[in-house]
This record gives C-alpha cells, structure tokens and sequence, in this order.
C-alpha cells in the first residue's frame, strides 16, 4: 500500500499539472471503490476550479473554488495519470474520468478498487470520519519528541506496531517504521514504553527515512507509479527492509525478519539491541 511518501510524490506531480484547471464533467465507470462515491459527486464539482492539492496522512484533498473538496486515497493499487489532449479508450479499471475545460483528463486507475474518492465541503474535511482521529503529520513542527515520548509511554506494544498507528503519528506504514528503527538503533520488538526515552532519536529517523523517500519518488514494489508513470527509487536505498539474510550495510550481519500484527518486519539484531 502506497505510504506518505508515495501519496506526497503523487501530490507534487499533480500539483502543477491540475491546480488552476477547471473541471467539465465528471464520468464514474462504476458505483463505488472501497466504499461507494458520494451522491451528485459530479454534480458537485463540476464547473469548479482546483485551487489547492493538499496531503493529510495517506489521503489527498483536491480543493475546489466552489467550496467543496474531492477526498481520495490511493488505496493499494489507485493511481492518477494525465491525458494532455486526447483521452483513448477508457480501461476495464479505470473507474474516474475527469475532464477538463482546457481539453485535458485526469484517470483515475484503480485495479484492486480499494482506493476512496468522496466529496467533502471543505469546512467540514478536518471533522471528517476519516480525518477526525488522526495523529500529528511527522515532517511537520507537531511532531515533538515529548509529545511522542508522551504517547509511547501508554504503549505495550512492540515499537514498530506503535510508530504504525495513525492515532500516534501518520504515515509511518510498514516500510518506513523498519528503516526509521534501524536508523535509531532500536529493535522492532521492544515494547513502546520502554523505549519513550529514544523518541528524540526517533523523531529524526522518521524525519529523515520520510524526507529521503519524497526525495526519492517513493518506493516501487508492487503498483506504485509516480504520476509520471515512472517508478519511486527509494526501494534502492533500504537499509534492512526486504533484505532478510543478506550482510547488514553497518556492521555486516545478517539482517533478519519476523512477523508482527501480519506484517513483515526486518532488522539488524546487532545494530538494533
């Protein structure tokens, strides 16, 4: 599944693409994805120009001048793509067509249809079920050592499970928890609490495994596509992700893998004890 920094290299190669386009119409090629559209989705934002495209969490906000916004999320295989001038026969899994004034489509491509695309009025997008719980986004100032030092201490489950729980802090999905703990020396399976004291050290791999992988394009394991169509490049810089049983970069132990809460998890025993 596609994790903040895929969703923010998607944001970015949107952004100067669609901001300021005005949208025709609207085509849906089904009746819903993960959960089904909002009723008059197209409706409600045609004749509207995209003013913004912003991120929260894994989601992103398309924001309209009339006022209301389009809320989606890539799910694990969603992915836009633009069509400058001619739009060519509509795939079997392209399920949203949005044209644009100016003789442009932006196709939405979804072939496991677990992605999301509602319409939210923009005053109400931060009180949104989806949005409402959500922890502090960790690039930004929100994210303080002593406000996750404050939420690890409450915690009895291993680390990695803890940094992967929205409520604490967005986006830190599987791939980035295990490279973030590496970069911090701290063994995934050790209980949160125990380790509240090393949030400062935390912090700055989280900080630093996000910023390298927006720099990067994301990763590409699976479906992942930059809007561009190229893949992410960050799969080629993983320290221990998906590198069970080969030589540790550090001290050149073998890096092992284990399994927590049905993810994959992967680790140096040597360099996180």
């Amino acid at each position: 599944m596609p994790e903040l920094p895929e969703v923010e290299t998607v944001r970015r190669g949107l952004e100067p693409a669609v901001v300021g386009a005005v949208i025709e119409k609207v085509v849906l090629k089904r009746k819903d994805l993960r959960v089904p559209f909002t009723q008059h989705f197209a409706r409600r934002v045609q004749q509207a120009e995209v003013t913004a495209i912003k991120r929260r969490a894994k989601y992103l906000i398309f924001e309209l001048s009339n006022g209301e916004a389009i809320l989606s999320h890539l799910g694990m295989s969603g992915r836009f793509v633009i069509w400058p001038d001619s739009l060519p026969k509509a795939g079997k899994h392209d399920h949203v067509i949005i044209h644009f004034s100016d003789g442009r489509f932006l196709v939405y491509h979804d072939p496991r249809r677990f992605g999301v695309m509602l319409v939210v009025r923009q005053v109400d997008i931060e009180s949104h079920p989806l949005l409402c719980s959500l922890g502090p986004e960790p690039l930004e100032k929100g994210f303080t050592a002593r406000a996750l030092r404050d939420g690890l201490l409450a915690r009895k489950t291993p680390i990695k499970q803890a940094l992967m729980d929205p409520e604490l802090v967005v986006g830190v999905g599987n791939i980035y928890a295990s490279e973030a703990l590496f970069l911090a020396g701290i063994d995934p399976r050790r209980p949160a609490f125990e380790v509240a004291d090393q949030s400062a050290a935390i912090v700055r791999a989280i900080r630093r495994v996000l910023s390298d992988a927006i720099a990067s394009g994301g990763s590409s394991l699976r479906d992942f596509l930059q809007v561009s169509g190229e893949e992410g490049y960050f799969q080629h810089s993983f320290n221990v992700y998906g590198r069970s049983g080969k030589p540790c970069f550090s001290c050149g132990g073998k890096v092992q893998s284990t399994r927590q809460a049905g993810r994959s998890t992967f680790y140096c025993p040597a360099c996180q004890k």
